[in-house]
């Protein structure tokens, strides 16, 4: 053996995770008097909170932006209208599901260095605060729909004026912008397995290993509510495109793998496209433009993770969650993860970002975080497989989707060859 032979890596999820377990455990056995050691977990939160305005503005100007003028009309409604209502429709019902089983329910009170502000917001309130008076105050506060509402209207600004001038200086700035905070967060990351094992050792430092079933709970709940969406969603567009609806869940069976293995829409974007095209029988043309879309305007599972994760940290905590916040979990997880970047510990940064303006504490990051692995896995196979299935029903709409290209008749190339 070569003793001078490189040590295998250890993954960042993997260093997350020996993290969580040694701050279990160092947690649970001092006991309270580990409590100061919070303020490393404090610094790790603070650090995430300090990008995410930029990080959501960046993202979804640069996705709509991106897009050509002639697009943002009828088909970019209809990308819109097919990526929203089943993200909305995944939110709510997260919600319902953290409800029914209660996964924060049944544990201790935990103590808060300063008390959360109760909500007291009407329904329209809430709709009237969606729309910014002023964007650098919103980005200062924190408000995030009323950052998505700007840089969705910042981005097809950016779009008209680049088909007009053909000037992409400013889109360009945006993309330059984003690689820039990218690589911020990237570097933030590096300290998620301290900082999360700090905020860890406080949890079972005041719990014990009480908080393990609370987090079994919650896995368990993400993983009926995927497996619910999926069926609905697969039923629901094989009825559409008028396909078998066996068939049409096997052709998904590849990418499901790669995104479940990888837990990155990024990573699973080429095999995504490619299925889309060569198995599902989608035109390169609507491929092209709806698959990479998703990845920033269809998070189906993000907003699935948002909504149960405040659903427990609220019950965790013992924070009442009335009909008009539950009514505003719903539409920030829905809009939320329009800024949601395909990075390591991405849904946590939007969450960490989103926690403030629903009254809950930033604490409540340390006891998902340590699974958010294991979550992802399970979230990231109805945002992968979701966009594959909307850019069948846009092609079947567009008049788009080859059929025997889908029942495996003829190749893709062959389909391509025969038009040309």
């Amino acid at each position: 053996m070569n003793p001078f032979a490189k040590k295998p890596k250890v993954s960042l999820t993997n260093q997350i995770l020996i993290a969580t377990v040694l701050g279990l455990v160092l947690g649970h056995f001092i006991g309270p008097a580990i409590a100061p050691i919070k303020v490393v977990g404090d610094i790790f939160l603070r650090l995430i909170q300090m990008s995410v305005p930029i990080i959501i503005l960046g993202a979804v100007t640069e996705a709509v932006g991106s897009i050509n003028p002639k697009d943002l009309g009828k088909l970019g409604f209809k990308i819109a209208l097919w990526f929203l209502i089943p993200t909305l429709i995944a939110a709510a019902l997260r919600l319902a599901i953290g409800y029914i089983i209660q996964p924060g329910v049944g544990l201790p009170a935990m103590q808060l260095e300063q008390t959360v502000q109760p909500y007291t917001q009407s329904i329209t309130t809430i709709i009237t605060n969606f729309f910014p008076t002023n964007i650098i105050d919103s980005m200062a506060k924190g408000s995030m729909i009323q950052v998505i509402v700007f840089a969705m209207m910042l981005g097809v600004a950016i779009s008209l004026i680049s088909a007009e001038t053909g000037d992409t200086k400013i889109l360009d700035f945006v993309k330059a912008l984003n690689v820039a905070v990218l690589r911020i967060i990237k570097i933030v990351m590096k300290t998620a397995p301290l900082g999360v094992g700090a905020l860890m050792a406080w949890v079972a430092g005041s719990l014990g290993f009480q908080i393990i079933v609370p987090l079994a709970k919650y896995l368990g709940g993400m993983l009926l509510g995927v497996a619910i969406i999926m069926v609905v969603m697969i039923l629901f567009t094989a009825a559409y495109v008028q396909v078998n609806p066996l068939k049409l869940a096997a052709k998904l069976a590849n990418m499901t793998v790669v995104a479940a293995t990888t837990t990155s829409s990024a990573i699973s974007l080429p095999t995504k496209m490619n299925d889309s095209v060569n198995k599902l029988g989608v035109s390169e043309r609507i491929s092209g433009l709806v698959n990479p879309l998703g990845m920033v305007l269809n998070s189906t599972g993000q907003a699935m993770f948002l909504s149960l994760a405040a659903v427990l940290i609220a019950q965790f905590f013992h924070i009442d969650m009335p009909l008009p916040q539950m009514i505003q979990v719903v539409m920030l997880a829905t809009l939320a993860c329009m800024g949601t970047l395909a990075v390591p510990g991405g849904a946590l940064v939007i969450l960490a970002g989103l926690m403030p303006s629903l009254g809950l504490p930033l604490e409540g990051i340390a006891i998902i975080a340590g699974v958010d692995w294991f979550r992802g896995m399970i979230t990231t196979i109805p945002n992968v497989d979701g966009d594959a299935l909307v850019s069948l029903i846009l092609a079947k709409d567009e008049g788009e989707f080859n059929r025997d290209v889908f029942d495996g008749k003829i190749t893709a190339e062959q389909a391509s060859k025969a038009n040309s």
